[in-house]
């Protein structure tokens, strides 16, 4: 018989939790990460964050390696108090060589301020059903498409970028299901429009891996081309990675995440939020897929805003970095 040490540590002092990749060739070697904490998810939080919070929020995720990040939002202050400096916190960030910084526009005015803020690449919003579009954007499917594609012209003859979302493409809380044709071709709208990229969002989390490979198939069918399409996914349901990984079979080669899961959606009851960063990137180096990301720095970046908001933030990977004194 073996005798049992009476105590034992809870884990080996060498035991540094990482995700260990098996590559599977199929799949793209390197996907794009696009960071919207800072807009998608601070607009979410009651606490109005001071600009030079958000600023320094921006250049942590920078610093972490995002690759593309949702700065802020250029709506009207009354829309979004939380996002009312817009201009400020733009300022602050500064130039990223080599990274995307954007920020989202709601119309043509939100342009104008953009543009003389000195935005590169701004995003626009339009939906997939008549509901959404009364109640968040204030208009109906035609003219949030219409609006969309005038601020697509007006950035174009500015040299600006644009990057297009399809709002409720994988479900709607008053009108339930989304047909899977209306998304592809509103999509397909949003592309000819001059969006560069069209993110998919499964606004309320309801989408499963079978549903995303159906309306990413179908979108690309109606002209939009797979690594021209990115997924916004939110984890309501706790579907989120699983989504990515049929993302990933269907060949797209962008995702959007929020640090440390910070965000929510405010249609779904009992939502969770946005797809947590952290647990993104640990299931993209796990599957072998290169992001830029330091996925350590990145939950120190989380520690931070933890502290900021004094709350903790739900994602998994995260709390168990910190817990393990990784990072």
């Amino acid at each position: 018989m073996t005798d049992l040490p009476e105590t034992a540590s809870a884990q080996p002092a060498s035991w540094h939790p990482a995700p260990q990749p098996v590559r599977d060739p199929s799949l793209p070697a390197r996907v794009r990460v696009y960071e919207v904490g800072p807009r998608d998810g601070l607009q979410a939080e009651p606490e109005i964050l001071p600009a030079p919070v958000k600023a320094e929020f921006c250049r942590r995720l920078l610093a972490a390696g995002v690759p593309a990040l949702e700065v802020t939002s250029f709506v009207p202050p009354r829309w979004i108090p939380q996002l009312a400096d817009a201009e400020e916190v733009v300022a602050a960030v500064g130039d990223a060589p080599g990274r995307r910084l954007v920020s989202l526009v709601p119309n043509l005015r939100g342009l104008d301020r953009a543009l003389a803020a000195g935005v590169t690449e701004v995003a626009v919003v339009v939906s997939a059903t008549e509901s959404f579009a009364r109640a968040n954007l204030n208009n109906t499917v035609r003219g949030a498409i219409d609006t969309a594609a005038s601020v697509a012209a007006a950035a174009a003859d500015a040299g600006v970028r644009v990057r297009g979302y399809v709002s409720m493409s994988f479900g709607d809380p008053w009108e339930g299901p989304v047909p899977h044709e209306r998304v592809a071709g509103i999509a397909a709208e949003l592309a000819g429009a001059g969006a560069a990229t069209v993110a998919l969002g499964d606004t309320i989390g309801t989408a499963t891996p079978a549903h995303v490979e159906r309306v990413v198939g179908l979108t690309a069918d109606a002209g939009v081309a797979r690594d021209a399409l990115a997924l916004h996914l939110h984890d309501t349901y706790g579907q989120a990675l699983g989504n990515v990984q049929a993302g990933l079979r269907a060949g797209i080669v962008e995702f959007d995440a929020s640090t440390g899961g910070l965000g929510r959606c405010p249609y779904a009851k009992g939502a969770t939020g946005n797809l947590a960063t952290e647990d993104l990137v640990w299931l993209l180096h796990g599957l072998g897929i290169d992001t830029g990301i330091d996925l350590e720095q990145l939950v120190r970046t989380t520690q931070w805003m933890t502290a900021r908001l004094g709350r903790p933030l739900p994602s998994r990977v995260a709390a168990a970095l910190t817990a393990a004194g990784v990072a």
